[in-house]
């Protein structure tokens, strides 16, 4: 059989391995293919963040650019805002602003304003703002004789002396402070004293460093007072600019702000640099400039532009990536967030998995034809050899009964009469008659069985009934002497008799057949417990079966080998007897089998009541 299946084989081997090969190069297109989506999304991505990074990186220097002007400002003048604003030069930090008042109790500022207030009530001390004083009466003296054009001169006298011979900080603004509430609601002199206190003085009176004003000179110079003397000049300052309606809110503010903008630059400042995600910062020489940022709103203006320009969708933006304490401009780093893009890679990944299930299923699917293919062709060629065993069987089976019949019908023509020895050969012809007539019904029943032809015929047949027709069928079908023994009571079956009747005899003549001893001994027991059905027991003391042919001898056509004479048969008795038992809704199997014999069980169900 293997000679007639090499062809076949071969053929699906090599139109396997061509489909195999197909099916491997496609997955691996299906891969490059999920590769290159991929690779484009990731792509996209990447240019995405690229661009989002570079419009943060210009709109940080735009920003800077626009606050250049503030931050000029912001040093110029101790009340213009400095919030947010950085500037170091020759790494001395201007802004934020870092000086504050000295730790301390009440200092010399406030001492010596109280000295000057004496001075001024007629006390004559020394000190080098004698003459000061001395002008300053003079300017009360004139204002209260009426004489307000004198006492503007003196006034502006005064103011130049001050210019010409400026005093520390320390004693130039509690002078200062004097003199303007001394003045403070004299009409001719307003303007000076508003200049004084705020605006500032003209150039001709603003020869000092102290010319801008009290609220701007205590602001500049208020790491030369005590606390006790900042809070002394400021609350006095403060009083009298709301005296004389002069704004104080920056004032007040630019207070709170003193030494609390400290900012620790990186030794190697070299290009734009983000800090703490809170300040960036440009270097420039000796000169670093920056301001404070919010990277949330920098960012938002980033994803707006980005939308207009459709680069992102209404439920897209950016946000910035992974950054360090100190992050250079350059390497600075943008995330997007697409939530699209997830859903399109998953979907890329999905259609790699299809393709790939659909590759595997058809390799599979491959695989099934040609073993389906195969095991169509072994079924053909075994069916075919099967068929030709089975005609060269029965054929050989219908000649020898045929071919002894012709014999002794010729031996008894020959032979007159009554000779003794003719007397055994009706015997025998009847025997080998009756052989052929089983062997040729065993066939006929089994094809109608197979076929689903027979219709049973069901009625009360007693067990001890069939055992009689058994006897009888073994008497005349074998010449070896049976002993056959049966407990069967008075059990009865609903069943066909001629098929259990058929049933029994092939079990019979197996059990004749595949035997050695002499007598050939067979039983028959019944076990029928009340609503469990019945079971008969058919045991013989043949050759026995071995174990791993207790399924195998139900087959069709399928025949023991055994040690021995041949021994002639057809190859359907077990199958045949099994198919009966189906037909009545029984089973029919092996219980036991050794080299002393074999036990047939032939399970019955409980009848229908």
């Amino acid at each position: 059989m293997l000679r007639r299946l090499l062809p076949t084989l071969v053929a699906l081997g090599i139109g396997l391995l061509a489909l195999g090969w197909g099916l491997v190069s496609l997955q691996r297109l299906f891969a490059q293919e999920t590769d290159d989506a991929r690779a484009q999304l990731r792509a996209h991505h990447d240019e995405l963040e690229r661009y989002g990074a570079e419009s943060l990186r210009q709109k940080l220097k735009q920003r800077l650019a626009s606050n250049i002007l503030h931050i000029n400002q912001a040093v110029e003048d101790p009340l213009v805002q400095a919030d947010g604003l950085y500037l170091l030069f020759r790494e001395y930090q201007f802004l934020p602003r870092l000086p504050r008042p000295r730790p301390g109790w009440r200092g010399p500022a406030a001492t010596l304003h109280d000295e000057i207030v004496n001075g001024l009530s007629g006390l004559s001390t020394p000190g080098p703002w004698q003459r000061r004083l001395e002008l300053l009466r003079s300017v009360e003296a004139d204002f209260a004789a009426g004489k307000e054009a004198r006492a503007v001169a003196r006034m502006e006298e005064l103011l130049r002396y001050r210019a010409e011979h400026p005093l520390p900080a320390t004693e130039e603004l509690p002078f200062t402070l004097a003199l303007v509430e001394r003045l403070l609601y004299e009409e001719a002199t307003q303007p000076l004293i508003r200049g004084l206190l705020r605006g500032g003085l003209a150039d001709e009176f603003g020869g000092t460093a102290y010319a801008a004003g009290l609220q701007r000179d205590l602001l500049r110079e208020c790491q030369r007072f005590t606390q006790a003397d900042f809070n002394f000049l400021y609350e006095r300052i403060r009083e009298l600019s709301l005296r004389l309606g002069e704004p104080v809110e920056d004032f007040t503010s630019r207070v709170q702000e003193l030494g609390t903008g400290a900012i620790v630059l990186p030794s190697n400042l070299s290009e734009p640099t983000l800090i703490g995600e809170r300040w960036y910062l440009e270097p420039s020489g000796e000169l670093v400039r920056g301001i404070a940022i919010e990277p949330e709103e920098l960012l938002q203006e980033v994803t707006l532009e980005m939308r207009e320009r459709e680069l992102l969708g209404k439920d897209d933006r950016v946000r910035l990536g992974q950054t360090d304490a100190v992050q250079p401009l350059s390497t600075l780093e943008v995330t997007a967030l697409v939530p699209h893009w997830a859903a399109e890679e998953e979907a890329i990944v999905q259609r790699y998995r299809l393709k790939t299930m659909l590759v595997a299923i058809c390799g599979a699917l491959a695989v099934a034809i040609v073993v389906l293919a195969g095991l169509a062709q072994h079924r053909k060629y075994r069916f075919l050899e099967l068929k030709s065993d089975f005609v060269a069987t029965v054929s050989h089976e219908l000649r020898t009964p045929l071919a002894s019949i012709r014999l002794l019908a010729e031996t008894l023509e020959m032979r007159a009469g009554g000779s003794p020895e003719v007397r055994d050969y009706p015997a025998r012809i009847l025997q080998a008659t009756d052989g052929l007539h089983f062997l040729v019904e065993n066939i006929l029943s089994f094809n109608r069985i197979d076929k689903g032809r027979w219709v049973p015929r069901l009625s009360q047949v007693r067990m001890e009934e069939l055992i009689g027709t058994l006897r009888a069928d073994l008497s005349s079908a074998t010449s070896v002497p049976v002993r056959l023994e049966a407990e069967v009571g008075d059990v009865e079956l609903r069943a066909d008799p001629s098929l259990l009747r058929l049933l029994l005899s092939n079990l019979g003549r197996n059990a004749c057949a595949y035997n050695q001893r002499n007598p050939v001994e067979i039983s028959v027991r019944v076990h029928a417990p009340p609503g469990l059905g019945c079971t008969v027991l058919f045991t013989d003391n043949g050759i026995g079966i071995p174990e791993s042919e207790w399924e195998n001898v139900f087959q069709d056509f399928y025949r023991l080998t055994q040690p021995g004479p041949e021994v002639h048969g057809s190859g359907l008795g077990l199958a045949l007897c099994r198919r009966i038992m189906h037909v009545h809704g029984g089973e029919l199997r092996i219980a036991a089998s050794t080299p002393q014999g074999t036990t047939f069980a032939l399970t019955f169900p409980e009848p229908d009541r």
